[in-house]
């Protein structure tokens, strides 16, 4: 129905006695006036893993106090079905689009869609080409922290295992160059080697473990350092490493994510440390974002290489000494999944 048919409908309502209220006229003019349009799409690549139903918590949660009409929608790592989901959002007359994509190159065909509609994008935790913001942990950073403790652990030499996620994904990208930016002068003097890095598909812990086993084989167990982009594939590190008797060796080996069961490692000295990336400053940094742009408000940003601002979400260290007050006492972990850390 168009605008003029709507206000038609409205004022033969009130002429037949049936306006109460807010008048038939000022309904058709709010269905129709994108002034008083607040909805925020929060696309997800999946619900399927608990981590990000709190993205959706924290996400939803701020929105709404906010002033933001917020609905989630998850592609379960399905590019077609995210395609899908943008269309509806844009048909739900969405004036933010908050895509975690499933695939970084091809979201940025949703970005055109979005702009035909006069909505806006919000990259979340991964990258969109020409999006209008780009919301993330500052992923480089975890490349260089861990690296800085490798350093520090091993006395800056020996051999090095670097395993990178999903080949292509941007937030790996970022942690590897925080690796090869750190590492690179202690590489060309020789006091380091790189004695393999490899791209594991999807984050797998399972190809991260055999790419462990691999290289413990190709040195004969001469490993000093083990790093990776994140919690998963450290577990695979740590599993290879127990597995072939090398668990006395103290082999440095650096994850991402603080998931729990790293965190026990970390407390039981099986891994060196973990980089907490907090759920709930990313996903309220994404909502905040989301709210100024709806309101026309001024977003503080950095541009990237390709010129896209950057809210960048600090991360941080986690080690046996912070695991109480960072993890355990701000909720991030209940202590009953820690037990190794609250004996």
């Amino acid at each position: 129905m168009t605008r003029t048919a709507l206000l038609g409908f409205g004022l033969v309502a009130c002429a037949l006695g049936a306006c109460k209220g807010k008048s038939a006229i000022a309904e058709a003019r709010a269905a129709t006036d994108d002034s008083t349009n607040t909805r925020v799409a929060f696309l997800l690549s999946t619900l399927q893993e608990e981590r990000y139903k709190k993205d959706q918590r924290y996400f939803e949660d701020l929105a709404a106090k906010k002033g933001l009409k917020a609905f989630t929608l998850s592609a379960d790592n399905d590019n077609a079905r995210q395609l899908s989901q943008v269309e509806d959002a844009l048909s739900r007359r969405a004036k933010v689009l908050v895509i975690q994509p499933t695939d970084s190159v091809a979201a940025g065909a949703y970005v055109a869609k979005a702009h035909e509609k006069g909505a806006k994008v919000v990259a979340y935790d991964r990258s969109i080409p020409g999006a209008d913001f780009y919301v993330a942990h500052d992923s480089y950073h975890v490349g260089v922290l861990q690296a800085q403790e490798a350093l520090k652990a091993t006395s800056g030499k020996g051999n090095y295992v670097l395993l990178d996620g999903q080949s292509g994904h941007s937030v790996s990208k970022e942690i590897s160059r925080g690796y090869t930016d750190t590492l690179q002068p202690y590489v060309d003097s020789g006091a380091i080697t790189i004695v393999m890095e490899k791209n594991n598909d999807a984050w797998s812990p399972e190809q991260a473990l055999k790419t462990v086993e691999d290289a413990i084989s190709k040195t004969k167990g001469n490993i000093q350092a083990i790093l990776a982009n994140n919690s998963g594939m450290a577990r695979g590190a740590v599993q290879a490493v127990q597995a072939a008797g090398l668990g006395g060796k103290n082999i440095f080996i650096a994850g991402a994510d603080a998931d729990a069961a790293n965190v026990n490692y970390v407390c039981e000295k099986k891994q060196s440390v973990e980089v907490l990336k907090d759920i709930q400053p990313l996903a309220e940094e994404a909502a905040t974002v989301a709210a100024a742009l709806v309101h026309g408000q001024t977003v503080n940003a950095k541009p990237d290489a390709s010129g896209v601002p950057v809210v960048a979400v600090p991360v941080v260290l986690i080690t046996t000494d912070n695991v109480k007050p960072i993890l355990i006492d701000s909720g991030f972990h209940a202590a009953s999944i820690l037990p190794a850390c609250v004996k």
